[in-house]
């Protein structure tokens, strides 16, 4: 608890003593990628008119969609600029999981270091179960103060309670396609590109493969009916996705994002 009482004393003027005309930088200082996007969108999107009772009726149970308007996390999201999150926790340590489909080996290495020597754009030679990951297994005493200040969508599903992973990674990584319990997913700086697949449809793909390999070497290849549901998210959009859909996922810049599971 001491810890926690550190860091959110730290946190606080970290976001808001900034000197006269002094802005974040673009981007939250975070490197942009090279990675190229594509502008098609086959997600279904919709704004912050939908209710509650709208979305379980049309996706909770039956498929993904883009939120967009219905969160404010500008407060959340001036915390998370590089400068800030390295001040506040540069010097803890994070548990890295590798990037494939299983993420059976972990690390432990400070922030710090992982930011500054590990945080790199994603070798296209490199296997997932080689490349590093900063997504997940968050020391809640730690990083609490800052999960607290994310506002998560109002929506529920009945039955569950949410549960955040926060994560940062590199242009061009990202996790192979796997599958779990529902939940959403906000993008805070970068882009992430999503694809994803209905329970029924098990995609092709190799568990050690990294997406940007699966993207250059399978996608191309697969018809149009065989293709997955795909989309860019930016900041401030929610992606929704349904219990065992199939997702993978591919950050097109450094990207900074958080997940709210139910379970």
């Amino acid at each position: 608890m001491a810890a926690a009482r550190r860091l959110l004393w730290l946190l606080v003027p970290l976001a808001w003593a900034r000197p006269a005309g002094c802005t974040d930088p673009p981007g939250g200082g975070w490197l942009a990628g090279t990675v190229p996007e594509e502008e098609r969108c086959s997600v279904e999107r919709a704004d912050a008119s939908i209710t509650h009772s709208l979305f379980l009726q049309r996706f909770a149970f039956s498929r993904p969609v883009i939120l967009r308007g219905v969160t404010d996390n500008s407060a959340f999201r001036a915390l998370c600029t590089r400068e800030k999150l390295l001040a506040a926790f540069g010097a803890l340590p994070v548990r890295l999981s590798t990037a494939n489909t299983y993420s059976y080996r972990k690390v432990d290495v400070p922030f710090q270091e992982y930011v500054e020597q590990l945080l790199k754009p994603q070798d296209p030679a490199r296997l997932g179960s080689d490349t590093l990951y900063f997504f997940g297994d968050n020391n809640f005493t730690e990083w609490g103060p800052l999960l607290q200040r994310y506002v998560p969508p109002a929506f529920r599903i009945p039955g569950t309670s949410p549960a955040y992973s926060f994560g940062i990674a590199g242009s061009g990584s990202g996790v192979p396609f796997h599958w779990h319990g529902p939940g959403f997913s906000e993008v805070i700086f970068g882009r992430k590109r999503w694809f994803l697949y209905p329970p029924d449809k098990t995609p092709h793909f190799h568990p050690n493969e990294t997406t940007l390999a699966w993207l250059h070497r399978t996608y191309p290849t697969l018809p149009p009916a065989e293709r997955p549901l795909e989309c860019t998210l930016r900041p401030g959009e929610v992606l929704y996705f349904p219990d065992r859909w199939w997702h993978a996922t591919l950050n097109l810049d450094t990207s900074v994002f958080i997940s709210t599971f139910l379970g």
